[in-house]
């Protein structure tokens, strides 16, 4: 099979890169940049083409688009309560201000 062929791939691999290439040409990535992103992460998230023989279409079970929980929480983990504290003081004071300033419009 030549590189670059996507013969091996799913439809739904196949929507999943569409999808991908669409939002990256939405943020004003060049059309081929995009594809070529897309695939990619395709990729990173499934393991290559999924239509071959016996163990087909076997999940990674740790593709990108469910780490968010995992990468999460680590930066918070490393501030003391302090920091935390402070920090969520700052974001209800700013919440606050921005609704003030919204009511009267």
């Amino acid at each position: 099979m030549p590189r670059g062929d996507k013969s091996s791939y799913t439809d739904k691999q196949e929507r999943k890169a569409d999808h991908i290439a669409e939002h990256y040409e939405d943020k004003g990535v060049s059309e081929k940049e995009a594809e070529r992103r897309a695939w990619a992460t395709v990729n990173k998230d499934d393991g290559g083409g999924k239509k071959s023989g016996s163990g087909r279409g076997k999940s990674t079970g740790h593709p990108a688009a469910h780490k968010g929980g995992e990468k999460g929480g680590k930066a918070a983990a490393s501030r003391t309560h302090a920091e935390r504290s402070a920090s969520a003081k700052k974001a209800a004071a700013t919440r606050k201000r921005n609704a003030e300033q919204h009511a009267h419009h």
